[in-house]
């Protein structure tokens, strides 16, 4: 069986200084875990030649593929408000690009493909657990309908990496729309490169927002992308757990799912990740700390928006005071469907937050609590009854307000509210069974959170949150 990529490499044409030329380090014995079939066939690849001795090979980073030019990305980005001018691929290896049949370019990845050039003192390698998370949670939020990289393999490498202890070695084939990141302008506004960031600008233009008419415009287009994407994540209770600027795309992708987590029950200071010490990245912050991310995006910029440092300054801050309006009306729209409402009304927002306060006060759980408001079984999550019931009498006026009749009502919530999230003792519980062999638990775990609208009544069981003992307090990067 041939294997056939049909690469065109727009990020290896720009110039050298924007990665370092690096092969995958070939790992010793290669085994395919799982293919996303339908993934490589939206990217127009054969999935039997994937599976193949040569197939393997390749995602494993044994076989360079004709075609590909293999590459460590440069980046710089604060992380957790420290500036770090110099990160880039420490374990990643960008294999190329294609273009989709429908067009659409998408960046071939290999994450724990070896040591770079950027691996300062890390071994460039990946253990199963976190390959596994990524795969499992961003499969789970394309499903969902929201903006994230992909996963198209997990090949286990056959060799040992050392962390916290002896683990099995992995490798994650990621898909994206680039790798891109508010980081990579970082990297050359550090550098005071013009040149290079005018570059980047141009690229990042042509492969994402071709319809805008340069900087200030690129920077409008990823200030509401990014706007978007944060309303959708709390929508769902998620928290990425490390918005640092090397983790926010311009293209408006979630990216890196380490220290990520959905919240079994709900408070808007929920914290899952363990380098969070301070909860920067808690779920109510997520909103705010993306607009903090996208004015050192900004500030990038700034040489490229105006000649004139002040008038440029005064653009991008302009810019930057869009977002808390763009996310206000995201959240909205995110929300408003999920108690049944198409129309808006200003007293829309107090109605959300009061359903939100009551569920911080009883830590209610966020998933089953709001699909129970379509299955009339909400109340269920709530001991203090009498609230709930003073909520829900306010709530019935304004669904009386509606012009839609009760049936599309229900219809729109259920579609705006999920029944199945990869909760966090179940992943845990799939990575477990993974360490040991046994990936059945992976594979019927996929196929559930693949359909998180559906009841699915014969897997009931993973709607449960955690039983005592079975929560999941805190998650880690994994690096």
């Amino acid at each position: 069986m041939t294997l056939d990529i049909p690469f065109d490499n727009s990020y290896a044409r720009l110039p050298d200084r924007f990665y370092s030329r690096q092969s995958p380090v070939p790992v010793r014995q290669p085994r395919l875990v799982i293919l996303n079939e339908k993934l490589a066939h939206d990217l127009g690849l054969d999935p039997i030649a994937l599976t193949s001795e040569a197939g393997v090979a390749m995602l494993a980073g044994n076989r360079v593929p004709e075609g590909a030019e293999p590459l460590a990305q440069a980046y710089a980005g604060h992380q957790f408000g420290g500036f770090v001018p110099q990160l880039g691929d420490g374990r990643a290896i960008l294999l190329g690009e294609i273009v989709r049949p429908d067009g659409q370019r998408r960046d071939i990845q290999l994450k724990g493909a070896g040591r770079t050039p950027f691996s300062r003192m890390g071994d460039g390698r990946a253990w199963l657990g976190p390959v596994l998370r990524e795969y499992i949670v961003s499969e789970a939020m394309h499903a969902l309908g929201i903006p994230t990289t992909r996963a198209l393999a997990v090949v286990t490498t056959g060799e040992e990496v050392f962390r916290e202890a002896i683990l099995p070695g992995a490798v994650l084939t990621r898909v994206a729309a680039s790798h891109v990141r508010v980081g990579t302008f970082q990297f050359f506004a550090a550098r005071r490169d013009t040149e290079a960031l005018r570059t980047l600008a141009d690229h990042a233009i042509a492969r994402h927002y071709p319809d805008a008419d340069g900087p200030l415009a690129l920077l409008h287009r990823v200030i509401a992308a990014q706007a978007q994407l944060v309303a959708q994540w709390m929508g769902v209770g998620f928290i990425h757990g490390v918005m640092n600027t090397d983790n926010t795309t311009i293209s408006g992708e979630t990216i890196d799912y380490g220290p990520c987590a959905f919240m079994d029950g709900y408070h808007p200071d929920a914290v899952f990740s363990s380098i969070d010490v301070y909860g920067r990245y808690a779920y109510a912050r997520q909103a705010d700390m993306a607009a903090w991310n996208l004015a050192q995006f900004a500030s990038a910029l700034v040489p490229l928006i105006n000649t004139d440092e002040e008038t440029a300054i005064t653009r991008a801050t302009e810019a930057i005071g869009t977002f808390p309006v763009l996310f206000r009306d995201a959240w909205l729209a995110v929300f408003r469907p999920k108690l049944g409402l198409a129309s808006a009304e200003d007293g829309d927002a107090e109605l959300i937050h009061r359903l939100l306060d009551l569920m911080a006060a009883e830590r209610a759980d966020f998933t089953n609590t709001f699909r129970g408001l379509a299955d009339g079984t909400a109340r269920e999550a709530f001991r203090n009854r009498a609230a709930f019931d003073s909520w829900t009498a306010d709530w019935r006026v304004r669904l009386g307000r509606e012009p839609d009749p009760e049936a599309l009502r229900i219809d729109r919530m259920r579609a705006a509210n999920p029944a199945h999230i990869p909760r966090n003792h179940r992943v845990e519980q799939v990575i477990s069974a993974a360490v040991t062999g046994d990936y059945a638990p992976l594979e019927r775990f996929l196929q559930i959170t693949s359909r998180p609208f559906d009841d699915q009544p014969e897997n009931a069981d993973y709607r449960r949150p955690p039983e005592p003992g079975e929560e999941v307090r805190q998650t880690f990067c994994g690096t």
